[in-house]
């Protein structure tokens, strides 16, 4: 029989001959269906388990640190698992981000050994009738779908020898479709993060059906600079990169676009006119996500020392002002700024703004609606400049009406520089990212109208 989750993650730690050990153990359950040509093609369920080591060492005059993790089943090979991990700090050079490890109690009894929740086929039951109806409805209108749906379950455990007992318990669901005409010359795509419900997938399929629609008309475009509406999607690859890229060390290094001249930082400073506020929150409605640090490894961004350490709302831009960057205690004490440790939702939002996309394409005399954008790549660190291409749609908007699809571009942005370009806000909702969605799937945006795009050179891409 299978250890519990929370009883590997209690075992690593007594079997640690460490100076220090966290064990962090994710179980998760999955189902999912795929279809393709305007059918089911496949369902499955899964169920994983990963665990990770880590051990700290101290030596006399530094600490090092190990770091093993292994994806299925442990039992009767957690020992080794522990001894690697340990092996592996007594052969690492002294951990630069050291820190002592967190301390504490943390959950309940009752909270830690709690049964962990699993997902199936089920999931689907209200679902799978209404996306059978949708494909009828594809049929009739000459388009075909191609896409997914998946549902899971997780559930995080955290112990330390430091007495922390720390337990997350999450549940996500996701639905992209894409739809091509018959002849496969236009596409579309749209997606959702959230409940699997029947109105979900009608409104995902109506998007589609608008934009094949518009696409019917072609129109071809040079390069340049345009009024760009950027919807929910598009909004949220760019500003994840933007936090990713928001390393608190890094900017007071002079390496990033959050760096200032003399060794110091934006902070501080107006990004942009519009009242838009940057915040995590790992209490947000919809998006909740662990509300402690939770890491199995350490980076620019996060470190394995601080595993356990609570977690609060941030605002990252507040109103318009750069307020924080990302900080381990180890950072935050080479900087002297504060300890805001990174959290895994990001949130966009304007005060004032509550209109949809729909409003401001009603609101545009002219310019260009992106559908979303992929292939994302930086191209100069200093200023977070990045390219990419559009994809399943770009259309041109004239005095509030869409009149066709033009072509796809490479464009070259920065999302820090574009803020400063805002010219529209809508509203901010629940959204999955295109690019990044599989690894950062807690993201809400509104819908931005800015000014000058850059589309340097026309794509090939459909």
């Amino acid at each position: 029989m299978r250890w519990p989750s929370h009883e590997v993650a209690e075992r690593a730690v007594e079997l640690c001959r460490a100076d220090g050990c966290v064990a962090i153990v994710t179980e998760e359950s999955e189902a999912n269906i795929r279809w393709a040509n305007n059918a089911l093609t496949s369902t499955g369920v899964a169920n994983s388990q990963r665990v990770t080591v880590v051990a700290t060492v101290n030596g006399a005059e530094a600490t090092s640190v190990g770091v093993v993790s292994r994806r299925g089943e442990v039992d009767g090979m957690l020992a080794d698992l522990v001894a690697a991990a340990e092996h592996a700090a007594r052969a690492a050079e002294p951990a630069e981000d050291a820190q002592p490890l967190v301390s504490g109690s943390g959950v309940g009894a009752e909270e830690w050994t709690a049964p962990v929740p699993e997902t199936s086929t089920a999931a689907f039951a209200a679902f799978a009738p209404t996306l059978g109806a949708v494909f009828a409805e594809a049929r009739s209108r000459h388009h075909v779908l191609y896409g997914y749906a998946e549902q899971r379950v997780r559930a995080t455990f955290l112990a330390s020898s430091g007495g922390v007992r720390l337990r997350t318990d999450h549940a996500t669901g996701a639905i992209e479709l894409t739809g091509k005409s018959a002849d496969g010359s236009r596409s579309a795509w749209a997606g959702v993060t959230g409940d699997l419900d029947d109105g979900a997938i009608r409104n995902l399929y109506a998007q589609i059906d608008q934009r094949l629609g518009w696409a019917a008309r072609h129109i071809d475009l040079p390069p340049g600079r345009y009024q760009t509406l950027l919807p929910p999607v598009a909004v949220a690859d760019l500003m994840t990169y933007a936090y990713w890229s928001a390393s608190g060390r890094e900017a007071a290094e002079g390496q990033t676009v959050y760096s200032a001249p003399g060794d110091s930082t934006r902070v501080g400073e107006r990004l942009t006119d519009a009242p838009l506020t940057l915040f995590s929150d790992p209490a947000q409605p919809r998006l909740e996500c662990a509300p402690f640090v939770l890491t199995p490894a350490s980076d620019t961004l996060v470190s394995v020392f601080d595993n356990g350490l609570p977690l609060r709302r941030t605002a990252w831009i507040d109103n318009g002002v750069l307020t924080a960057l990302v900080q381990t205690r180890h950072s935050a004490g080479l900087t002297g700024m504060p300890l805001t440790p990174y959290i895994d939702n990001l949130v966009l939002a304007s005060a004032d703004a509550a209109g949809s996309l729909d409003d401001l394409v009603a609101e545009l005399k002219r310019g260009l609606l992106l559908t979303t954008v992929w292939y994302i790549r930086e191209v100069d660190l200093s200023t977070l400049l990045l390219t990419g291409l559009t994809r399943d749609g770009v259309f041109l908007v004239e005095h509030g009406e869409v009149v066709g699809a033009v072509n796809n571009f490479r464009f070259n942005e920065s999302p820090v520089d574009l803020l400063g370009r805002v010219a529209g806000v809508g509203g901010t909702v629940p959204t999955r990212a295109r690019e990044w969605g599989e690894a950062f799937t807690h993201c809400a945006m509104p819908p931005l109208l800015v000014a000058d795009f850059n589309m340097s050179s026309v794509s090939r891409a459909v």
